[in-house]
């Protein structure tokens, strides 16, 4: 346990690291070519792990103690005295284009980082999981269209999907346009190789609004193989262990009622934590009976039964929904700039959706959930470690430049009024915005740790 929290822990302040780096290098890059003497670059806040000085200008470059931020220091009248010789190269005394520049430098450089992370992904390749529908959830949206198991999504609304995340990004888009009574085309081919469209009726609001994964909210979920319930493995102290199931024994029933498929065991044992259930098993062709209780775990806000068994069938046979995308170089780039702008908009709009109410809190994610994801990519792979560094440099980049005090774009909204009235705001009502940007991301920091708290004890 602890060497995973280690390991997740590693790789996000790694990816972080990155892209505060590349982050204020834009700031940095753009600030020296105006013009403009920069006087400290830093990675990290708080007491300097390392320094160096530079030997142009002079400049200090740190690496800092606490990894979640970072800063360029520029020479500024508003800050400490300037000297006549180098008043010129103030920050402050700078033409309102070359101030703008340097400000926006910062997110430009991570929209440039995830474009270049992109690249490199789709020219070595990223496996994927192809889109194939499980069962519908009984009573839902996809239930009520018409899937099917092993239904594979081709297409939503006319834009094709090679994987599941495709598929997802692609209906998430088609959930933030729809209205209360949307109607969307999703072309699918069957499990006998047959095309048809499945018309899906739903509420987008109703999708984002209700929480936790708003595909899942659809009634969709991923495909997973229908294998007979073979035990594989059994836990350790775990109630199965503790009742005398082996790996290799075959459940025939539970409480009598016959179990076809791995799947009937799941459902037959979730639902009843802390009862005593019977198992009919078969073991080397004698037939056994087990009790057994199921222990209780805590899944999001209910309580399901567990006994601590995996099947390992199924893992061969998973081997025909992996795939690997992978494009020529010149098509890579483009297929890069192209989604880094989807996902920039998308992003976006998903914003201004939980800004007016119509998209639930719960998406909001903070640095203990984007650490067990970067864990959990750098786990799968170098390629897929990557793939999330782009969405977390997109992230960054568009939060950023949301017209907020304190952020890139709370300067630049300062820099539109300058341009308006002819004159920069007043010292006075620059501050009086500065504590509005604090309050609104602490409350936002809050927020996002306490999903982060809640997901993770519950």
């Amino acid at each position: 346990m602890f060497s995973n929290v280690a390991f997740s822990a590693l790789a996000f302040v790694l990816a972080l690291g990155l892209l505060i780096a590349i982050h204020e290098y834009g700031h940095f890059w753009v600030a020296r070519r105006v013009g403009i003497k920069v006087l400290r670059y830093s990675v990290g806040f708080g007491r300097p792990l390392l320094k160096r000085v530079g030997r142009v200008d002079g400049t200090e470059f740190v690496l800092a103690a606490i990894p979640l931020g970072g800063y360029v220091k520029m020479l500024d009248e508003r800050e400490a005295p300037v000297s006549p010789a180098l008043r010129a190269r103030a920050f402050n005394t700078q033409p309102l284009w070359s101030r703008s520049a340097v400000v926006l430098a910062g997110p430009l450089a991570n929209f440039a980082l995830a474009i270049l992370a992109w690249w490199l992904v789709m020219m070595i390749g990223i496996s994927g999981v192809a889109p194939l529908v499980g069962d519908p959830a009984e009573g839902s949206a996809a239930e009520a269209a018409g899937f099917t198991y092993e239904d594979r999504i081709l297409a939503v609304d006319g834009v094709p999907t090679q994987t599941w995340q495709d598929a997802r990004i692609a209906l998430l888009e088609a959930g933030l346009d729809a209205g209360s009574d949307a109607i969307l085309p999703i072309e699918v081919m069957t499990a006998n190789g047959q095309n048809a469209v499945r018309s899906l009726a739903f509420s987008g609001e109703a999708m984002l609004k209700a929480g936790g994964d708003a595909i899942a909210n659809l009634g969709l979920t991923g495909w997973w193989p229908r294998v007979v319930p073979r035990i594989g493995e059994v836990m350790e102290d775990s109630a199965a262990s503790r009742a005398g199931l082996l790996a290799g024994d075959l459940v025939l029933a539970v409480d009598g009622e016959p179990v076809a498929e791995w799947r009937d065991l799941v459902q037959r044992v979730q639902p009843r934590p802390g009862e005593t259930i019977e198992l009919q098993v078969e073991r080397d062709d004698r037939a056994l009976a087990l009790q057994i209780v199921p222990e209780p775990v805590a899944v999001g806000e209910r309580t399901v039964g567990r006994i601590g068994v995996v099947e390992t069938a199924s893992r061969e046979l998973m081997d025909k929904t992996r795939i690997t995308v992978r494009e020529a170089p010149v098509a890579a780039f483009g297929a890069a700039v192209e989604r880094t702008w989807d996902m920039s908009v998308l992003t976006l709009r998903m914003l201004g959706k939980l800004v007016v109410g119509q998209a639930s809190l719960d998406n909001i994610s903070g640095p203990i959930s984007i650490a067990q994801y970067a864990g959990q990519s750098a786990s799968v792979g170098p390629a897929h470690y990557i793939n999330f560094i782009a969405l977390i440099s997109i992230s960054l980049a568009v939060l950023n430049l949301l017209p907020i005090p304190m952020l890139d774009g709370g300067h630049l909204l300062y820099f539109a009024l300058e341009a308006v009235r002819g004159k920069p705001l007043s010292d006075r009502a620059q501050l009086f915005g500065q504590q509005i940007g604090l309050v609104m991301l602490g409350g936002l920091m809050l927020l996002a740790f306490y999903n982060d708290l809640w997901r993770l004890f519950s």
